[in-house]
């Protein structure tokens, strides 16, 4: 019976370590969660703070006419040969329309393709030095504008005669141009 009785006591010792570990693990957990609602709680502090200060701020920003409001096209990026001497210079561009509806923007894609390709046909007639230039990227603009219109059968006003001379036409009532503005997002030449 020596050995029941040492073997009885032997097997019980486990047990009480895996109740030590038992209550040390749930200890450690407990902390965690006490932890982390003390940091949320904190934050929440912090946050609450910055917004009573934000509201003490004027609003600087203005609204537009929402009637109005222009909705932003982002094509996809392009990389193009330019027209240097030698051929070994080119230019990653990106653009984003400035449209000015949403019908336009709908308008605008199903002719994407074609606009696309006018608009790679524009950059690749230009030099390095036309693109490094603020007025080469204006009359780019200009251009692609007059391009996506012309694609999508819309009149461009004709500009004012520079000579005093010259007969005045009459102001023919075209729709408004679909492209407000090309705006660049990103132009590397290389």
């Amino acid at each position: 019976m020596s050995a029941a009785a040492a073997t009885a006591p032997a097997a019980e010792a486990p047990k009480k370590k895996s109740k030590k570990l038992l209550f040390i693990i749930i200890g450690v957990v407990v902390l965690a969660l006490i932890g982390a609602a003390a940091a949320l709680f904190i934050l929440k502090k912090n946050t609450a703070e910055d917004d009573e200060y934000a509201d003490d701020e004027p609003v600087a920003h203005v609204a537009k006419d929402p009637k109005t409001a222009p909705v932003y096209m982002p094509l996809e990026n392009m990389v193009v040969n330019l027209a240097d001497p030698g051929g070994n210079r080119f230019i990653q561009l990106g653009l984003t329309l400035q449209l000015q509806d949403a019908k336009t923007e709908a308008d605008v894609k199903a002719y994407m393709p074609s606009i696309r390709s006018d608009i790679l046909l524009l950059i690749s007639q230009r030099t390095a030095d036309e693109m490094l230039q603020v007025q080469g990227k204006e009359k780019l603009a200009k251009d692609i504008i007059a391009a996506v219109s012309k694609e999508m059968g819309y009149e461009m006003p004709e500009p004012a005669a520079a000579e005093e001379g010259a007969p005045k036409k009459k102001k023919s009532k075209a729709a408004p141009n679909p492209v407000q503005a090309v705006l660049f997002s990103s132009l590397i030449v290389q």
